[in-house]
């Protein structure tokens, strides 16, 4: 499997097949590295290019679709349909008060917890990084996925390790009519995600409020047809998941709240992203490996 009900949007690894796309050729100005892969002009990449020297304070992440505030937690609910069955499914995404250097950018810690049906099918922390334009990029993963309770995969990836490229989650400023950017690249695991903007200023209505200044992102990759859908409200974040297409497996959710969580709560939340941190090393040596351990932080380091 490539990605799951990723970060805002990684689609489940044990259960949910990833919502893909057939690549649309545009004809405008693209975003630039990698292998060019487009008609008639060069408009997109198989990855972004990284500028080491634009992250002055990058843990300060306050992108107006995307702010990643300590303690801020997510939770959606919802269903899958798998072969004609529904099944409930829920994801709770919570920003730590732990950073983690990757390829030499501090990143803040983002514990994922994903439930099928009651139970824990993959637990994950991930890591981002907002630029000093305010473009918060997606420097890699560590997911664990399981089933009956035993671990099934853990195909982590880093940047700067094995090839792998850090991506673009969330641009400073998406405008429509923009190509698609590259949302990661990690070959050693598959691992391709890409995003659009599909629509802007949407009005949308889910158990947590009323949005009337939605963002519509449009996840795909190339390997195979489909599209995910990311609903994003200004100054809160994601507020539904949903598709287009005719894929026989189907995933919507939709925010049901979102809280800040006081120490007690934080307490349990950084133990267990500590505790997914710890066991990387040993599941994922030869990319984890390489990587300081996750740490405890202010959130003011530069």
């Amino acid at each position: 499997m490539k990605s799951k009900w990723r970060s805002f949007g990684k689609r489940t690894l044990a259960i949910v097949s990833p919502f893909l796309a057939i690549l649309v050729a545009f004809t405008c100005l693209g975003l630039s590295g990698g292998v060019v892969m487009a008609q008639d002009k060069a408009v997109e990449k198989d990855y972004e290019d990284f500028d080491y020297d634009n992250f002055d304070n990058p843990t300060n992440i306050d992108n107006e679709w995307l702010p990643l505030k300590p303690g801020t937690q997510w939770v959606h609910d919802g269903s899958t349909i798998e072969d004609g069955e529904e099944i409930h499914h829920r994801i709770e995404f919570t920003v730590t008060d732990l950073t983690k250097v990757i390829d030499g950018v501090r990143t803040v810690v983002v514990l994922i917890l994903d439930y099928s049906d009651g139970e824990v099918v993959e637990k994950e922390i991930a890591f981002y990084a907002q630029a000093n334009d305010g473009t918060v990029w997606y420097m890699g993963e560590h997911p664990e996925a399981y089933e009956d309770g035993k671990l099934v995969e853990a195909p982590s990836w880093i940047a700067g390790v094995q090839d792998a490229k850090a991506g673009i989650f969330m641009p400073a400023e998406p405008r429509l009519g923009t190509p698609s950017f590259s949302q990661g690249w990690a070959p050693a695991v598959d691992w391709t995600d890409r995003a659009q903007v599909y629509k802007m200023g949407q009005k949308t209505t889910v158990p947590a409020g009323s949005y009337e200044d939605v963002l519509i992102m449009d996840e795909f990759n190339r390997e195979e047809p489909g599209f995910q859908l990311k609903y994003y409200e200004r100054g809160v974040g994601p507020v539904r998941v949903g598709y287009r297409g005719e894929e026989e497996q189907q995933e919507t959710m939709e925010l049901v709240k979102r809280v800040q969580l006081g120490p007690e709560a934080m307490a349990k939340i950084r133990a267990a992203a500590l505790e997914l941190d710890k066991n990387a090393y040993k599941i994922s040596k030869d990319a984890y490996g390489t990587t300081p351990p996750a740490e405890q932080s202010t959130m003011t380091d530069k």
